[in-house]
């Protein structure tokens, strides 16, 4: 009577759950606060039910030894649950083989304590403890004296990585969607490993590499033949083959027993992330820590000098100061790509998430995009500025002061410092690729951010050649008598352009065609460029605008006379600054017209030392 009832009743009980009330197995004795399945409530039942289903749960805690020698037990499910605290499975002593075990769904769950498994079969395991959102720590023992698991299965959990012992018979490892977990066990501890379904591609270059370098459980010797000396010593024969048949010793069903199979793992390396180190190339190791070391000394050397000089701060040494401090940024970047490559050579696909979605990698990104842009804005300003006081050489009014060039720089650095903030705002990514710089071209606002930046260096060196056009042309008189100057100016604007234009060009035009997702190179070969090219100004400006100029030797001799060196020099400059100075005073006082008629070039050459040869600043 009663039974026919619940008959009658479950359907609607199940109407009114939604479908998902829990259901108390019949080999358990079920309570509101307790469950009990053990050897006397499955006496009690047919020892036929193999599988335990414990769905949808409201107890926060199973207590311990409620699952007391469950023997006929194969397949245990804890799924969806409200515990909070991992069951006691260590009492199961189940005698099935091919024991599976799942706890997935359980929202609460937040640890895998010591010895977890110990006791529960005497058989290997497939545990599958996926979709546990919560889930952050397997400890290490776990596992400790527990047979298994031969396959393990943490998908879509927030571990941050696997214990380092316990897994040596793990034969298959799925964690897909396992986005926290970028760091994998000792490799050694994964001896048995034949397949693995992991969320990131570096995991599986780390794996594959491991397998192909790892010793053959067979020796090289794998089938043995009759053949040699032993077949020439057999009397009355003229070969093996016509006295006894073929004699071959080779058993199939042996080696495959002995040799381990290939190593499976997916996902596979994409074209963002190969299966290689950071500078991919040997001798790009090389080049990266003699530019790095280059930029960082010139510019470090040129911002002391222009810091500790004496001499009134003018719009150019301003301006020098803000090239200086971009270009430094992109010495540190350098310096920080080329220090993790060193440490992780030869393995870096076993730290390369940790890398690329840290914060070292994020901070390397900023510093590339922002002194990148920042020198490109103050490259165009610096031309700027020379092209407009040319222009205007004769009306000292209209020449750019302090306040208007602050403004201008102040508006470039914020400028700046939004474009290098972008990418950790989700606007494109500074983690796609190993040498943090923004490739995630996935979305249209990221593929938008990322051509907006190439047309900006773009156009950033049209302005320059447009103005050191405009400059020689003003500069080039026919009247002027020293034809030679021109020369020297003209090669010296030259070489500014080169540098600026092997610095831009060859990148400007491969990005491009990846933002549009045509990419004619590949991230490998794109790392020469990166290297060799991209760093060219940062290199070469310390130099082209300030240490091989006069004004800048002027100071740095003063600077070093300080400290007992170069007095004698620092002395001279002192004197045709003195005499300099002089020699303007009386020519202001005198108004006379010859000098309101001078040539362009040389009032230019005056004010510029920046570009002005020796031998002409000595005609002026």
């Amino acid at each position: 009577m009663w039974r026919s009832f619940l008959l009658l009743v479950s359907p609607l009980l199940m109407s009114f759950c939604g479908g998902v009330c829990f259901v108390c197995p019949e080999i358990c004795r079920c309570s509101q606060k307790s469950i009990t399945c053990n050897s006397a409530t499955e006496n009690l039942k047919s020892r036929t039910h193999s599988r335990l289903v414990l769905n949808y749960i409201s107890v926060r805690t199973i207590s311990t030894h409620s699952f007391d020698s469950l023997k006929g037990v194969k397949r245990m499910s804890i799924s969806n649950t409200g515990i909070s605290v991992f069951p006691d499975l260590t009492s199961i002593f189940s005698l099935e083989s091919d024991f599976i075990l799942y706890i997935c769904d359980n929202l609460n769950l937040r640890s895998v304590p010591p010895n977890a498994f110990v006791g529960m079969t005497s058989e290997y395991t497939t545990m599958v403890l996926k979709n546990n959102k919560d889930l952050r720590v397997i400890n290490e023992d776990a596992f400790k004296g527990a047979f298994g698991p031969t396959v393990l299965d943490v998908s879509s959990t927030a571990l941050e990585t696997l214990p380092s012992h316990g897994l040596e018979s793990v034969l298959m490892l799925v964690a897909r969607s396992a986005f926290a977990l970028k760091r994998l066990p000792p490799l050694k501890g994964l001896k048995s490993l034949r397949e693995a379904q992991l969320t990131y591609p570096s995991h599986c270059c780390a794996l594959l590499s491991w397998d192909s370098n790892s010793p053959s459980d067979v020796s090289s010797d794998d089938s043995q033949t009759l053949d040699g000396p032993l077949a020439s010593d057999i009397v009355g024969s003229t070969s093996v083959e016509d006295t006894f048949g073929t004699m071959d010793f080779y058993y199939p069903e042996l080696d495959l027993c002995q040799r381990r199979p290939a190593l499976q793992c997916s996902p596979e390396a994409d074209a963002f992330n190969p299966c290689e180190d950071i500078a991919g190339f040997g001798f790009l190791r090389v080049a990266i820590w003699f530019i790095n070391v280059l930029a960082i000394a010139g510019n470090l050397t040129v911002l002391l000098v222009l810091f500790t000089s004496r001499c009134k701060l003018t719009v150019p040494r301003f301006l020098m100061c803000h090239l200086a401090f971009a270009d430094l940024c992109i010495g540190v970047y350098l310096l920080m790509i080329a220090t993790v490559d060193l440490r992780t050579r030869g393995h870096y696909s076993q730290h390369a998430i940790e890398w690329q979605t840290g914060v070292g990698c994020g901070i390397a990104g900023f510093l590339s995009v922002f002194g990148g842009e920042l020198s490109v804005y103050t490259l165009s300003t610096i031309t700027v500025e020379r092209w407009h006081t040319i222009t205007h050489a004769l009306r000292l009014e209209r020449r750019l002061g302090l306040s208007h060039a602050s403004a201008i720089m102040v508006a470039g650095w914020l400028l700046c410092l939004g474009m290098a903030a972008l990418p950790l705002m989700g606007v494109s990514s500074y983690n796609k690729v190993s040498m943090c710089l923004p490739m995630d071209i996935e979305t249209p606002l990221s593929q938008a951010y990322v051509i907006l930046l190439l047309l900006f260096n773009v156009g950033a060196f049209l302005v320059i050649c447009g103005c050191y056009v405009c400059i020689y042309t003003a500069v080039r008189n026919p009247e002027f008598p020293g034809r030679a100057a021109d020369t020297k100016i003209a090669k010296r604007m030259a070489v500014l352009i080169f540098t600026d234009f092997l610095c831009m060009a060859p990148i400007s035009f491969f990005a491009i065609s990846a933002a549009f997702k045509v990419p004619l190179i590949t991230v490998t070969n794109s790392k020469i460029l990166l290297v060799l090219f991209y760093p060219i100004n940062s290199c070469a400006n310390p130099f082209l605008y300030a240490i091989f100029t006069r004004a800048f030797r002027k100071d740095a001799c003063i600077l070093l006379s300080s400290m007992g060196c170069c007095e004698s020099q620092a002395n001279l400059y002192r004197m045709k600054t003195y005499c300099s100075e002089n020699i303007h005073r009386s020519k202001s006082s005198s108004g006379s017209n010859a000098n309101t008629k001078a040539p362009r070039a040389v009032v230019w050459m005056s004010s510029f030392p920046h570009l002005t040869p020796r031998t002409q600043m000595q005609r002026v």
